[in-house]
């Protein structure tokens, strides 16, 4: 079974789709073939990926009626695959409650599917609710972006505090990684938030940096990874660097 991460933060907007995009282009250049999973109703990897019309070809199917995921699957551009979202998915906690049949459904379906050895990368909205605990579940390991600024650093610490209480659920711990993104080395808070983080964390935390650069923050708007957008700009060799790390260190198996 190839790797699954589930990339989740308890705060928005700290680059969690962004770093699902160009990791999963940057794995596309080394040939593999990932499987994106966008389970954010916001859709927003679906809409710059392959958007659907209609909840019946989202992940909301899989959920709501059992529709295979193989049905759902929709190609990317740069290789590889989407389960896409839809707003419906916004009812999933209400529909279906918590219990460990609701939770484990993701998991189950990957499973199922003919997956082989690709790469999983699950994209999860900010909210702690069964999705996002679906995909935690789903995956052997999560990694955690933070931009750099205060309250992203303790949506991260929160999310620290979850996986270690589900350790009693799961059996298991979660490995984890921290990444720093929107880093500005001229500003002395993202050298303060990377030491706190480095002091807390240790090697769990990422050695590579996504910098704050205009390319990373407009590529999504026009709907490309950085790769397509910007291949010689210093966010392609951050998520080229990033991924070269998480490889050598066996947190991501391609």
């Amino acid at each position: 079974m190839g790797t699954r991460i589930t990339v989740f933060n308890q705060k928005g907007g700290v680059g969690k789709t962004t770093t699902v995009l160009n990791l999963g282009a940057a794995l596309a250049l080394r040939g593999a073939a990932p499987l994106l999973v966008d389970l954010d109703a916001q859709s927003h990897l679906s809409s710059i990926l392959n958007p659907v019309a209609s909840s019946g070809e989202s992940l909301f199917a899989y959920y709501n009626s059992g529709k295979p995921l193989a049905d759902i699957a929709r190609p990317v551009r740069f290789g590889g695959e989407l389960l896409p979202a839809h707003s419906e998915m916004i009812k999933v906690d209400t529909l279906f409650g918590r219990g460990p049949d609701i939770l484990n459904k993701l998991k189950q379906g990957l499973d199922a599917s003919a997956n082989g050895a690709r790469p999983i990368l699950i994209d999860c909205c900010p909210m702690l609710g069964v999705l996002s605990l679906s995909g935690v579940f789903a995956s052997e390991r999560v990694l955690i972006p933070i931009s750099t600024d205060y309250l992203a650093l303790k949506g991260a610490l929160a999310l620290d505090r979850t996986l270690k209480a589900l350790e009693h659920v799961l059996k298991r711990r979660v490995e984890r990684r921290f990444l720093l993104t929107r880093f500005d080395g001229r500003r002395r808070m993202s050298h303060d938030i990377a030491g706190q983080l480095a002091a807390r964390f240790g090697p769990e935390l990422c050695q590579t940096r996504i910098s704050e650069t205009v390319s990373v923050a407009e590529s999504p708007a026009l709907g490309k990874d950085i790769f397509s957008h910007a291949p010689a700009s210093r966010g392609a060799q951050d998520y080229s660097s990033l991924l070269e790390e998480l490889l050598s260190s066996g947190f991501l198996e391609a």
